[in-house]
């Protein structure tokens, strides 16, 4: 199991409560964020991680290379700014698998992976996204799948009372990807999902497993509460 972990996040909107450091490195109840997605890795047997890395990467290399971790780490590095499907494809290349699961450095959603693995390739997918079912909220965008989980559209951010979020996890085809010959610079939410989602054949695998993420200041307090459960 090859995992790419976007950690390059400034984090601006936690800047007041965290300073000037990469999201994945604030602390939740003394630890580093990402030694909890580290610790979610492990459990789900992932053999290697290809970390994202931009905003201050030294601190984030700095902390991983003091410890021994049950997988091997490698290291991407944007020296600018390439959007979220730019650093994607700069990771993508690090890697050796046909399909890699991509998670987002900032949110937490223990998802089965081995059973997402298994429904990705049973649907022949070319990118399947881990989906929660939230009620009451307007952070999220929501995701319109078909009863044969296919992914139909994906909406914009607003009030909804209840609907399938997109929860940050990705398995991606290498090979399909690639074919798309993205620019060097692009989101991947806008230029890749949102573009061609009329394909059909990007997928939704709907968990029920917790999920937070930690990129506003209430939900990142939200978190410390949590985690200590965990």
């Amino acid at each position: 199991m090859e995992c790419i972990v976007l950690a390059g996040g400034l984090g601006t909107r936690l800047q007041g409560v965290i300073g000037a450091q990469p999201k994945c490195m604030a602390p939740i109840c003394g630890k580093p964020f990402l030694q909890y997605l580290f610790d979610y890795l492990e459990a789900q047997n992932c053999s290697s991680v290809t970390l994202s890395l931009g905003f201050r990467h030294e601190a984030v290399i700095e902390w991983v290379e003091k410890y021994d971790w049950p997988f091997r780490i490698d290291y991407v590095i944007e020296t600018e700014p390439l959007g979220t499907g730019g650093g994607i494809a700069l990771a993508l290349k690090q890697t050796v698998k046909d399909d890699v699961f991509v998670l987002n450095g900032d949110t937490m959603f223990r998802a089965d992976l081995n059973k997402m693995m298994e429904f990705h390739l049973s649907k022949k997918s070319a990118t399947t996204l881990a989906l929660k079912f939230l009620q009451n909220f307007e952070r999220y965008g929501v995701v319109k799948a078909d009863e044969n989980s296919c992914i139909q559209s994906f909406e914009e951010k607003k009030y909804y009372d209840k609907g399938l979020i997109n929860g940050g996890i990705y398995i991606i085809n290498k090979s399909l990807f690639e074919d798309k010959k993205l620019p060097e610079k692009f989101s991947f939410e806008q230029q890749y999902l949102e573009q061609f989602v009329n394909e059909g054949n990007f997928y939704g695998f709907l968990s029920e497993a917790y999920f937070i993420d930690i990129g506003v200041p209430s939900d990142y307090e939200q978190a410390q509460i949590d985690f200590q459960k965990l």
